[in-house]
């Protein structure tokens, strides 16, 4: 990410803001969608993936002629090594080739440890949000938001239902990703997640609005509902500043 924008830090390094992350997140944002609506429209192309690549500007997944890198077949099954496990006569390359092979199961076994111990700090790291407060609370709101309507209800398909339950998921998704790291390596990335989630539990607020007009519930369930919206908003608030603090204790921002 040599070409990021960064604001210079004490020890030489060049650290990004609030600001800057939000808007590689945005760019990020851009390319989603214009990749999604280049699968719509060359679903069925036969030339799908090279068409895709080239409108995303992916030119390490093409070669030189605009297609998809394919293995050297004729080589792989002609290959020593090939003929040797095929019923060939041994050879002195394939003595060579099975000191390889016993490289390569002591790299297999060590990549397994590699892969268990990844396992173990990815459960470490779903752990970390997982037992927050503030996630367990947004949660639980997007759980009862989804158990007022059922999916067989023909409600849950209006514009109004539909932008309450997305909404409150996405605050989820959003808290998800600010929270997996405790130690905020990076507080300007936490920020900018925690504002996406604060726009995505005001759309739900607003949606809550629209719903009571519809009159989808009453008075007390919308006032219900409110309250733990804002109980979860004003956690989200609460934890910017508090990043945002951290931000200038280190950077003196």
């Amino acid at each position: 990410m040599a070409d990021q924008p960064f604001e210079s830090g004490g020890s030489g390094e060049r650290v990004w803001d609030e600001y800057d992350w939000e808007r590689f997140l945005q760019q990020q944002d851009h390319k989603t969608e214009k990749y999604m609506e280049l699968l719509e429209k060359y679903l069925d192309d036969p030339n799908r993936d090279q068409i895709i690549a080239k409108e995303m500007g992916w030119h390490h997944l093409m070669d030189e002629h605009g297609k998809d890198w394919t293995p050297d077949f004729d080589n792989l099954f002609t290959s020593p090594s090939f003929a040797s496990r095929n019923g060939g006569e041994e050879t002195e390359e394939d003595d060579e080739d099975d000191d390889l092979d016993e490289e390569d199961d002591l790299d297999e076994d060590e990549d397994l440890e590699e892969d268990d111990l990844d396992e173990d700090e990815d459960e470490e790291t779903a752990n970390r949000y997982d037992n927050h407060p503030l996630y367990q609370a947004a949660n639980a709101l997007a759980v009862h938001i989804d158990g007022m309507f059922g999916e067989q209800d023909p409600i849950s398909q209006h514009p109004a239902v539909v932008r309450l339950t997305t909404s409150s998921t996405l605050t989820n998704v959003k808290l998800a990703a600010a929270l997996a790291d405790n130690d905020a390596d990076e507080p300007g990335m936490t920020i900018a997640y925690l504002k996406r989630a604060l726009k995505a539990i005001t759309n739900a607020l607003d949606a809550v609005g629209q719903c009571q007009a519809e009159q989808f519930f009453d008075h007390e369930g919308a006032q219900d509902l409110r309250g733990r919206i804002f109980h979860v908003r004003d956690g989200i608030i609460s934890l910017m500043g508090h990043y945002r603090g951290e931000w200038r204790r280190r950077y003196g921002h």
